[in-house]
């Protein structure tokens, strides 16, 4: 490239050259921190800085991640651990590392979450179900399948990412299962049942308003319950506070939350697309 070129015209260029290279760098720091084990990449202080983190947990990228890079993160953030760790990795390989463990593997049992079940896997999994539940025209059948499926799917969610450092009975999550299925149920049954009697509405209306009663039932499916049954915090909570926040936690002794089927807070924009998602966080959030 340098060929016909003076000398001076050759200096010329190179100098040009430096400061893309040095912008190019402190773009890479910028992005990829010094890396701190257990921590969030990003600032966790500022609403970028979360909706960042958010938008990294529910990465469907990691749910394609072979056997092979999933041991080679899992190494690496070991050797980082006990200081072992090789030459020449970089904060980014480190942050990587750990977005793929935190994304894959389960923070107490250190097991594999099954893929629909992780939280980056809620969108792809979640949305066709988000779709059944929108669809006009259902029947009885149709809407107690799909809020059925919804439910089921949450609890699935829930207890694969369920706090595992204490035993915690079969009978509480089937309990919380069977009063969020059962209240979902009733309550898009019951409003559409309403709404078809109502003889105020004309059609057109009628069809509108419909389109909206999933939105009541999945929110009102089982938090209220869950908190009237629950007498302490929910047991996902330090199993999502772990990975959601990307803080170390006691597990044992989880943070406190509004009640115990307290909403995420959530940036907006990521509440629409998991909004069936019942998670705990911290109300710091």
């Amino acid at each position: 490239m340098w060929e016909g070129r003076s000398r001076g015209e050759r200096e010329s260029a190179r100098c040009e050259q430096r400061p893309t290279m040095a912008a190019a760098t402190t773009t890479v720091a910028a992005e990829y921190p010094p890396f701190v084990l257990g921590r969030a990449r990003f600032d966790q202080s500022t609403f970028h800085g979360r909706f960042r983190h958010f938008l990294d947990i529910i990465d469907p990228r990691t749910l394609f991640v072979t056997e092979r890079r999933l041991k080679a993160a899992a190494q690496l953030l070991e050797d980082f651990k006990y200081g072992t760790l090789p030459s020449g990795v970089s904060n980014q390989q480190l942050w990587e590392a750990q977005k793929i463990k935190q994304a894959v593997l389960h923070p107490d049992t250190n097991e594999k979450i099954l893929m629909p079940f992780r939280m980056s896997g809620y969108i792809p999994f979640g949305t066709p179900i988000v779709v059944g539940l929108l669809l006009p025209q259902q029947t009885l059948a149709t809407t107690v399948f799909w809020q059925w499926l919804n439910q089921s799917h949450n609890a699935c969610v829930n207890y694969a990412n369920r706090n595992a450092t204490k035993p915690t009975p079969m009978s509480r999550f089937l309990l919380g299962y069977s009063g969020a299925v059962a209240s979902a149920v009733s309550l898009a049954v019951g409003l559409n049942v309403f709404i078809k009697k109502a003889s105020r509405f004309n059609p057109a209306t009628r069809l509108l308003i419909q389109r909206f009663v999933p939105f009541p039932a999945v929110g009102a499916d089982g938090d209220g319950l869950n908190a009237s049954r629950a007498p302490h915090p929910h047991p996902c909570a330090a199993a999502h506070y772990h990975v959601l926040l990307g803080k170390d936690t006691d597990a044992a002794n989880p943070p406190e939350t509004d009640s115990p089927g307290a909403q995420p807070r959530v940036p907006g924009c990521l509440w629409i697309c998991t909004a069936p998602c019942h998670q705990p966080l911290p109300t710091d959030l």
